[in-house]
C-alpha cells in the first residue's frame, strides 16, 4: 500500500487504522476491555498480517458506548446486548421510515 492509498482512507469509518494499544488509549480503557467486548462479539477487529488487532473509528464508537454502560455499572455482557438491541431498533426505525415515505408517495387506491 502506498502513502496515496492510505491517505484516501482517512475518512473511511471502517478502515482499521488503530492498534489495540492506541484504541485503548483513545477510549481511556484497558486492552483487556477491548478483548472482552471482542469475545462477546460486539466488535470483531481486523487482524494485521502479524495477527495484531486493528480497530476502525466505527468500532471505537461502539466500544465507547460499551464503556459508558459498563462505567454506569452494567455488566459487560449486558452492555454488549443492549448495544446490539439499540442497533437493531435503529435499523428497524430506518426501514419503517423508508416504507412510510414510499407509502406516502404512492397514489391513493382507486375507488369503484
Amino acid at each position: 500500500m502506498t502513502a496515496d492509498d492510505s491517505f484516501g482512507r482517512i475518512d473511511d469509518e471502517d478502515y482499521p487504522a488503530y492498534t489495540m494499544g492506541r484504541a485503548a488509549e483513545l477510549l481511556g480503557t484497558t486492552q483487556g476491555f477491548l478483548r472482552a467486548i471482542g469475545e462477546a462479539r460486539l466488535i470483531t477487529p481486523l487482524r494485521s498480517e502479524g495477527g495484531h488487532r486493528r480497530y476502525s473509528r466505527y468500532q471505537l464508537r461502539i466500544a465507547a458506548r460499551a464503556r459508558e454502560l459498563v462505567d454506569r455499572g452494567t455488566p459487560i455482557e449486558a452492555a454488549c446486548r443492549i448495544i446490539v438491541l439499540e442497533d437493531q431498533l435503529e435499523e428497524a426505525q430506518r426501514i419503517n421510515a423508508e416504507h412510510e415515505r414510499g407509502a406516502g408517495s404512492s397514489p391513493p387506491p382507486a375507488t369503484a
